[in-house]
C-alpha cells in the first residue's frame, strides 16, 4: 500500500510585537488544528537592517524589527499571521501601528496573509476573528471552536502562572527588586530588552514585570483618569500594583513611541520610587546602556544600604 503523506499548512508567526502577548493563544490554536507553526528567530542585527529598509525612518524601532521578522518568513510558509487589533476593549484603542500593519504588509510582501480583526467598538470580537481564520484555512466550524476554546484556556492558564511567579519573586529576600515597565515586545526582544534583563540578572537583582499583573481594570486611574491606550493601561496597572513593593523602577521604551513618551512622563511625575527612563533606538550603545544601569543600581543600593 502507498503511504499517505499529509502535508500540514505552514503558518508563519513573527517573533515580534503581539507575539509576546499572544504566543500561547496562537501556538495552541494552530497546533490544535493540525497546522505546522514556523517562527522567525530571535531579533538580530540582520533582521533589524532588513526592517529598516522596508519602512520610513520615522517608524518606531519595534515596527522596524517587526518588518524584518516578517521578511524572514516570507518564503518559508504558506501564510503569515498578521492580525489587526485597533480596539480590544470598549472606549480604548491601541497604537496606530496595530491599525495599519495588515495593509502595510499586504502592499510590501508577496505572501498570503492570515489575519483577524479585533475591533470591539464595531462588534468584531476575538472569537469571530479566530473563526474567520479557521474557515479561511479550510477547517470545520466545530473544529475551529474546539481549537479556540483550548487556546483560550491555555493562554489564560499560562498568563496566571506568570502573574503568580511575579508575586512570588516579590517575596524573595534579594538585596534589590526593580520593576521593569515596558511592553512585552520590547522587554523580551533580544535587541531591546534582553540586554537589560541579562544585566540585572548578572547583578542578582530580582526583576518584577509590570505587564504581569492582575490588578483590577481601573487601577490606572490613580495615575491618569484619561488614559485610553490599552497596552499602556496594562503597564500603569502594574506600576500601581507593584510600586510600593520594589526599590526602583525602569521605564523601557523604543524611539519614537508616541503613547509611551506621553504616558511615561505621567508615570515619572506620579510615582515616589527612584525611576529611570531608558529609550532604545537602533544606534543604542551597549556600553552606554550598561553605564546608566550601573549608576541606577548603585544609587538604589546606596539608599538601601546594601551591596550588590
Amino acid at each position: 500500500m502507498l503511504e499517505v503523506i499529509v502535508v500540514k499548512i505552514k503558518i508563519g508567526i513573527p517573533k515580534s510585537l503581539l507575539y509576546y502577548k499572544y504566543y500561547d493563544l496562537w501556538d495552541t490554536f494552530f497546533n490544535e488544528l493540525g497546522c505546522r507553526v514556523i517562527y522567525s528567530p530571535n531579533s538580530n542585527k540582520e533582521i533589524l537592517e532588513d526592517g529598516k529598509n522596508l519602512v520610513v525612518d520615522e517608524s518606531c524601532l519595534a515596527m522596524k524589527i517587526n518588518m524584518g521578522h516578517i521578511k524572514y518568513l516570507v518564503d518559508k510558509c504558506d501564510y503569515i499571521l498578521i492580525p489587526r487589533t485597533p480596539c480590544l476593549k470598549k472606549d480604548e484603542t491601541t497604537c496606530t501601528n496595530f491599525y495599519a500593519l495588515y495593509d502595510l504588509c499586504a502592499n510590501l510582501f508577496d505572501v498570503k496573509i492570515l489575519n483577524y480583526n479585533i475591533d470591539v467598538e464595531r462588534g468584531e470580537t476575538e472569537k469571530k476573528g479566530f473563526m474567520k481564520v479557521g474557515l479561511e484555512l479550510g477547517f470545520k466550524n466545530k473544529d475551529i471552536r474546539k481549537a479556540y476554546k483550548k487556546a483560550l484556556e491555555t493562554s489564560r492558564y499560562e498568563a496566571s502562572k506568570r502573574v503568580i511567579l511575579n508575586k512570588r519573586n516579590l517575596k524573595k529576600k534579594d538585596p534589590l527588586k526593580i520593576l521593569l515597565v515596558g511592553h512585552p515586545y520590547n522587554v523580551y526582544d533580544e535587541l531591546v530588552g534582553m540586554p537589560i534583563i541579562k544585566f540585572l540578572e548578572n547583578e542578582n537583582i530580582e526583576i518584577i514585570y509590570a505587564h504581569q499583573n492582575d490588578k483590577y481594570e481601573h487601577a490606572y486611574k490613580k495615575i491618569s483618569k484619561t488614559l485610553y491606550w490599552t497596552f499602556n493601561k496594562e503597564l500603569v496597572n502594574g506600576v500601581v500594583s507593584y510600586e510600593k513593593k520594589v526599590d526602583g523602577i525602569i521605564l523601557l521604551t523604543v524611539f519614537p513611541c508616541g503613547p509611551d513618551s506621553l504616558v511615561n512622563e505621567v508615570i515619572i511625575g506620579s510615582v515616589k520610587k527612584p525611576i529611570i527612563n531608558i529609550i532604545i533606538d537602533e544606534l543604542n550603545s551597549q556600553t552606554g546602556l550598561e553605564t546608566r544601569l550601573e549608576s541606577f543600581v548603585d544609587i538604589l543600593a546606596s539608599s538601601k544600604g546594601v551591596i550588590v
